[in-house]
């Protein structure tokens, strides 16, 4: 479960990079990397998807160049009861036989403050594709990144209920992703020579971001 993103993501990212820098290469991953929902209901429904992954390019350092592409494979829902499990890839639900893939892929993106973006794009469930919007946002740790989007189950033909249970038609879905750089030990950086190793955080040194595929790269 992955997020790899080749670009720039303006300050949440690297906040003090020099705009002629060619920006390094990131990977998402971690114990704080997730995709979770949430739906109002009589008893409580809420889980994760285990198996997921996406893509985030930019075509220059600006980011509403950026184009957000996210998969999640359905039948890996995980709510933590067999049951729910079963309830969710069923026909009524996601119908993970038919359309096994869940998917965002955006449209736009667009900085609504310092540390915050507007990420409209296509959402598929089931098959329906309908525009949505997915909120971005610096997390409370170093390197986090959190996005929460909500939709209507019955825009999406998630029209039936569960037995007993009482649902709300609003779901919300919660992303929160982990930077952290991979492109660092693959270069010579001007000034400080080679990196042996990967640094925890990108934050960590933001000033020292290095081309990667350039005159300075070393691989």
């Amino acid at each position: 479960m992955r997020l790899i993103i080749l670009g720039l993501l303006a300050s949440l990212a690297l906040p003090l990079a020099s705009p002629a820098q060619v920006v390094p290469v990131f990977v998402v991953s971690g114990p704080a990397t997730a995709i979770t929902f949430a739906v109002s209901a009589s008893v409580p429904i809420h889980g994760t998807f285990d198996k997921w992954d996406a893509t985030l390019t930019f075509t220059s350092t600006d980011v509403t160049t950026g184009v957000l592409r996210l998969t999640v494979q359905a039948a890996s829902v995980n709510t933590g009861s067999g049951l729910k499990n079963n309830t969710l890839k069923g026909e009524d639900f996601f119908n993970v036989e038919r359309d096994p893939l869940i998917t965002f892929i955006s449209k736009k993106i667009m900085p609504t403050g310092p540390e915050t973006f507007e990420v409209q794009g296509d959402f598929t469930i089931r098959g329906v594709t309908k525009p949505e919007t997915l909120l971005l946002r610096k997390g409370t740790g170093s390197g986090q990144i959190k996005g929460t989007m909500a939709f209507d189950r019955r825009d999406f033909g998630m029209n039936s209920g569960i037995p007993f249970i009482r649902i709300a038609d609003r779901v919300e879905v919660t992303v929160t992703l982990e930077l952290r750089c991979t492109a660092w030990a693959r270069c010579r950086c001007p000034g400080i020579g080679r990196v042996p190793d990967c640094p925890t955080l990108c934050e960590d040194w933001p000033a020292r971001a290095c081309a990667v595929g350039g005159g300075a790269a070393e691989r």
